[in-house]
């Protein structure tokens, strides 16, 4: 097999054939020889070298490369002795891009590579495949400062409880803002390049670990990271489902760096495709409201407007409670403390949450 037939061939697995935007980011990361290795995976070294006639010791010692660029995927992340190929684009993604191994100036031209292919050519189908799912996949869990006075919260939407549940934590460089850093589209909200934020539990956290493209946490590091990340305004997500465990990534959102919000809105869909509200919708007191509009700038669901009342002479913040995705970034910075989360919606708006 040719090494340009084994780049094809992954792309077409990737599930974008011929892409000639694809295929420069398979040839950064694939020497012609590893991708030829890539071609004959899943197997283990030794059935490796038997598809490919290359030496065995050849074949481990190049796969064991690829895992630590995150292209190669090993059954066991010590022994390494079975390995598979990224199963779909958004892994490979992710992998190849959230890592410490990378630094955004020094490696510019790779993410650079990236942001293109997402841009021109994966963001748009990605975003039709989540614009015609049956029902979000992800949800918003609300800022535990917006929430830690309200009664009722449950457990699976109190993000404390969410660590404290898992037995790993690791954090890695969040993929998405690390590409748009690099090629000088800041993140308005945050500076990945100095706090990472993408947080990985169970087997996740330990790919992370074991491959050094992250670090561990201890729980008290997560709970500290968990207030840094609503100070920024970052919004968290966990999965659509009234479960603690078993998720590996606790994305750490922003609307104009984030996979999700940012094909959704190339297609002017809206995030509800993918993301569930949470219980809760922000709502203000006018009388203490400032007009500050710090709030207007927190929001990224464009819920919060300034109207002057009637008999004000200050504009104050109102919100639509229709956009409001009840994420509580508002209230955490609202030091006039005229925003707050009210409980709108019932026990059963969580998949699998029961009041007991």
């Amino acid at each position: 097999m040719s090494a340009d037939d084994a780049y094809a061939i992954l792309m077409e697995r990737l599930g974008h054939p011929g892409s000639t935007r694809l295929r420069p980011i398979l040839e950064h990361l694939m020497k012609p020889e590893q991708a030829q290795m890539a071609v004959a995976l899943p197997g283990t070294p030794e059935e490796v070298a038997q598809k490919t006639g290359f030496a065995v010791d050849k074949v481990r010692a190049e796969l064991d490369a690829l895992f630590f660029k995150g292209v190669t995927f090993p059954r066991d992340f010590d022994k390494r002795e079975y390995f598979r190929f990224a199963r779909e684009i958004m892994q490979l993604h992710d992998a190849t891009q959230a890592t410490q191994q990378l630094n955004v100036i020094q490696h510019r031209k790779f993410f650079e590579l990236w942001y293109d292919f997402c841009i021109n050519e994966w963001y748009p189908s990605w975003g039709n495949s989540i614009a015609q799912a049956s029902q979000p996949m992800m949800r918003v869990v609300p800022a535990y400062k917006a929430i830690e006075d309200l009664p009722g919260v449950l457990p699976c939407e109190d993000f404390r409880e969410i660590l404290r549940a898992q037995e790993l934590i690791a954090v890695v460089p969040c993929s998405c803002r690390y590409n748009t850093t690099a090629v000088g589209k800041h993140c308005k909200h945050t500076k990945e390049e100095e706090q990472w934020h993408c947080l990985q539990f169970g087997r996740g956290a330990e790919y992370a670990i074991k491959r050094g493209s992250g670090k561990r946490l201890s729980l008290d590091e997560a709970l500290e990271l968990m207030e840094k990340i609503e100070e920024d305004g970052l919004i968290h997500t966990w999965g659509n489902i009234a479960v603690m465990t078993g998720i590996p990534t606790s994305c750490q959102c922003c609307r104009d760096c984030c996979m999700t919000f940012v094909p959704l809105d190339m297609l002017n869909e809206s995030i509800s495709k993918a993301w569930e509200k949470s219980r809760y919708e922000a709502v203000v007191n006018l009388d203490d409201c400032t007009g500050c509009q710090d709030c207007v700038e927190r929001c990224q669901f464009d819920s919060i407007e300034m109207v002057k009342p009637e008999g004000s002479k200050k504009y104050k913040a109102v919100v639509d409670p229709e956009k409001c995705w009840g994420c509580g970034v508002c209230v955490v910075r609202c030091e006039p403390e005229a925003l707050s989360l009210a409980l709108v919606r019932p026990v059963e708006h969580i998949p699998g949450a029961t009041s007991s």
